[in-house]
């Protein structure tokens, strides 16, 4: 262990010395900002938007609201508050903004009227709200909130003496959803959906039922109804991938189901006119990657039809623009998130590219979009060079303007490493493959580097040519950094994500190997300086290529499952995995789970492996990464157990994390560098 902390120290010094070629460092982290959730005003005007940072002293991330006037070019902050502040909301004249924020109460709602610039709380709740929406004629607020209900009792203990000293009351759980990573133990209880006077007021309760309501609603032209996705099914605790666009009437708070199909059915929106709804979701087929289809039907729930069905990408984020003749959507694309929009004959035009950098350390999706009554659109912008900033989109003109700058104080005066877009052959199918390759600053041409090899976590997901913390760090440290997007990746179609279907691990192994031989190949990269790493999924990823060959100079296995026997009954999502990745439970096809563990493979291991987990990690217990270390421990294999304090499964939440796990990681792999 001493020989590894000194290999901790030099690498840190190290890296602070290339900081004379003044490259992305360590502190560097918390410098950064980024933009989330621009919601531009109707009239296309202005646009509030969350401006976020990371507090050195606290180690959190925070937000305050801040406001650009288009015509005047200028950003100003929208409160004097000092709490994070969120989700924003024009009212319809956009003469108020409803928004939350934190008190020392909890989160709470909060109004801005913009003639006057002043602010008022108007609530007093028992929990935190969420999902702000606005009724047609501005009176009223709705909102989502937890309603708790009463811890089960099984025995009746005997009281104890005065004064004694007892351990406490035992925690009873009956519940199929009873934790959270990053949550922990979730309470009793179920989210409700309740009405406030814009004005203040008491909050009524609109929906009741032991049903979870989630999700933004959206509201009839006439104010009499409101719409929202839920399972309010009997067996919804089981059957939790369904789900249904239901209709509130206010009047009698009658709810009546407008779709049946199986499989979900989520964010709907109503058109201006209220005659049509828009939704997205997908008939459930049981297997792993589904795309979800921008549907439409009438207001009574008849004539469904899809839109989007000949686009093969999953939608989200629904908008209908004021005419009611198109309806705005996000998709991925080949690693890149887009804004496009349909009429309702299904003809699809995409419109604004590079959204997200809201994923600060690595370069996964999203970032967010709204649209003015003009359909000027103000979305969260993003290249490699920078994370998210605020950009807007003039659709009749089809041109894309960044009117924010948040980091140019800082990333101005960095060398970063530059991004390229790899392409290359699957061996296994020919299949054509995506992936990224992150050069050092100030690289030399004909230089050897070593290669890091990360791979990205889900495994439906994807990474793509967004800003990412994580790989400017392994770059500024030497080393060239090469992401790929095997099969089973989203953003390439459901064929193509479903490709891992009861083969997971499989040909996505052979697919990020061909990668590296294909770099390697070009001259990119050599055989001896070779190493790989990635979390979740990439940490699975990582353990089973060491477990297949011994190629690489040294791995670090960050939050895998091991195990998928243990995992899968084990993990705040344990209910989740039969069927849909393997067939059956893990008692009745013993064999098949066994088949695809990484910890199967332990016995070929030669590569000195770093295994690393987060300490309070729910969704890929620490016994998962200690079934790995233990492994190689008896095995005699060099190894190191490193475990992130105050770390769910994310484990970059924290800034001060997201700096350890890298410079760990660093230091592991400069032990073994050439």
């Amino acid at each position: 262990m001493k020989k590894y902390l000194l290999f901790l120290f030099i690498s840190i010094t190290s890296f602070v010395k290339a900081q004379e070629k003044n490259t992305f460092d360590y502190l560097d982290v918390f410098e950064l900002e980024y933009i989330s959730d621009p919601q531009i005003s109707p009239q296309g005007d202005q646009v509030i938007y969350v401006r976020n940072y990371f507090d050195i002293m606290d180690d959190k991330r925070k937000g305050d609201l801040w406001i650009y006037d288009i015509e005047d070019e200028k950003h100003y902050k929208l409160t004097n508050g000092s709490g994070n502040e969120y989700a924003a909301r024009w009212s319809p004249n956009a003469d108020r903004i409803a928004y939350i924020s934190s008190t020392e109460q909890g989160s709470e709602l909060f109004m801005y009227w913009t003639k006057t610039g002043t602010s008022a709380r108007i609530s007093r709740l028992e929990k935190s709200p969420g999902n702000l929406s606005w009724s047609p004629d501005g009176q009223w607020l709705s909102f989502s909130m937890q309603v708790e209900e009463k811890e089960p009792v099984i025995a009746k203990m005997p009281e104890k003496p005065k004064g004694a000293e007892w351990a406490g009351t035992a925690r009873i759980t009956d519940r199929l959803k009873h934790e959270a990573d990053g949550r922990g133990y979730l309470s009793p209880g179920y989210s409700h959906i309740f009405l406030i006077p814009a004005n203040g007021g008491s909050p009524r309760q609109l929906t009741n039922g032991d049903f979870n309501h989630g999700g933004e609603v959206s509201w009839s032209p006439d104010g009499n109804s409101i719409y929202f996705s839920a399972n309010r099914n009997d067996n919804w605790e089981y059957d939790f991938r369904n789900s249904e666009i239901y209709r509130l009437d206010l009047k009698d708070l009658n709810i009546t189901a407008l779709t049946n199909k199986k499989g979900p059915d989520d964010n709907p929106v109503v058109s201006p006119d209220g005659k049509t709804i828009a939704f997205r979701g997908f008939e459930d087929q049981v297997q792993t990657y589904q795309t979800e289809d921008l549907f439409v039907m009438d207001i009574d729930g008849q004539n469904m039809r899809s839109l989007t069905d000949q686009l093969d990408r999953s939608v989200f984020a629904l908008t209908w623009n004021k005419k009611g003749d198109k309806i705005y959507f996000m998709y991925d694309d080949k690693g890149n998130t887009k804004i496009a929009y349909t009429d309702l004959k299904g003809n699809i035009k995409t419109i604004a590219h590079n959204l997200g950098g809201t994923s600060v350390g690595r370069p996964y999706g999203g970032g967010s979009y709204s649209v003015s009554a003009k359909e000027r659109i103000a979305y969260t912008y993003t290249t490699p060079e920078h994370p998210a900033e605020l950009a807007l989109s003039e659709n009749k003109a089809n041109t894309t303007v960044k009117v924010s700058d948040l980091n140019s104080d800082l990333l101005g005066h960095k060398e970063l490493g530059a991004v390229e877009e790899v392409w290359y052959k699957s061996s296994v199918d020919g299949r054509d493959l995506q992936g990224w390759l992150v050069k050092p600053p100030y690289y030399e041409e004909g230089k050897n580097y070593p290669l890091i090899v990360e791979n990205h976590g889900g495994p439906i997901s994807n990474y793509g040519d967004r800003f990412s913390a994580e790989m400017q760090l392994y770059a500024s440290a030497g080393y060239m950094v090469f992401y790929p997007n095997p099969r089973g990746s989203t953003s390439y179609g459901e064929e193509f994500g479903n490709l891992l279907y009861n083969n997971y691990p499989g040909d996505d192994y052979q697919d990020v190997m061909d990668g590296v031989d294909h770099l390697i190949k070009e001259g990119l990269a050599s055989e001896d300086q070779l190493f790989v790493t990635g979390g979740s999924a990439g940490g699975i990823m990582t353990a089973w290529i060491i477990g297949k060959n011994n190629r690489f100079e040294a791995a670090v296995v960050a939050k895998p499952v091991m195990n998928w026997i243990s995992k899968t009954l084990t993990a705040d999502n344990y209910y989740g995995y039969a069927n849909y990745r393997y067939p059956g439970q893990p008692w009745e096809n013993f064999d098949t789970y066994w088949k695809f563990s990484p910890i199967s493979l332990v016995g070929n291991i030669e590569t000195p492996t770093m295994v690393m987990v987060g300490m309070e990690d729910l969704r890929t217990p620490p016994s998962e990464a200690k079934q790995l270390y233990h492994a190689l421990k008896l095995r005699e294999k060099e190894t190191v157990l490193v475990e992130i304090p105050k770390a769910s499964h994310g484990i970059a939440n924290r800034p001060s994390n997201l700096i350890s796990k890298i410079a760990h990681t660093v230091a592991w792999f400069d032990k073994y560098r050439k």
